[in-house]
């Protein structure tokens, strides 16, 4: 999780920094496999969540729909498309830093925790988390990040 944290971190160098990253990493050996961030923005892309865009890259980097034997790590706790994600790609586990509920505070959250989206399938997957929350919620409160987060509250929908 650490070496996430330090990889999402430098996006807050960017014209575009995100708070959310993700890595999905061999469950037994600790390999890791491949970093992603958020690109909502970036894509024009609302489903372009670190979460989802690390399962992409992964089921295409090993041209496998599965990724059984693999862990998603994530900077901070997916939303219920992220989760579902997840299982649907059969994870053995994903472990989060900061909770929905601090990402709430900067941005637009879907307040369903991600252990009830498992509880409520019939797939299998752990979930662990809050692993070092400070560290990942910290990403939401650095100066570039909290700059970024107002626009983005002052964007216009059509």
């Amino acid at each position: 999780m650490a070496s996430l944290v330090a990889f999402t971190a430098r996006s807050l160098e960017t014209e575009r920094p995100v708070p959310f990253g993700s890595s999905i990493v061999h469950t037994r050996t600790g390999e890791v496999l491949l970093r992603a961030l958020n690109a909502v923005a970036r894509e024009f892309d609302p489903s372009s969540h670190a979460e989802v865009r690390a399962i992409r890259l992964a089921t295409k980097r090993l041209k496998n729909i599965s990724l059984a034997g693999y862990t998603l790590y994530t900077t901070c706790e997916p939303c219920p498309m992220c989760m579902s994600t997840a299982l649907w790609a059969g994870l053995d586990r994903v472990v989060y830093g900061a909770t929905i509920a601090d990402a709430s505070r900067h941005c637009g959250q879907i307040h369903i925790p991600a252990i009830e989206i498992v509880g409520r399938s019939d797939m299998q997957c752990k979930v662990e988390g809050p692993v070092l929350r400070e560290q990942c919620y910290a990403l939401f409160t650095h100066p570039n990040m909290l700059r970024a987060f107002r626009l983005w509250s002052t964007r216009k929908r059509k």
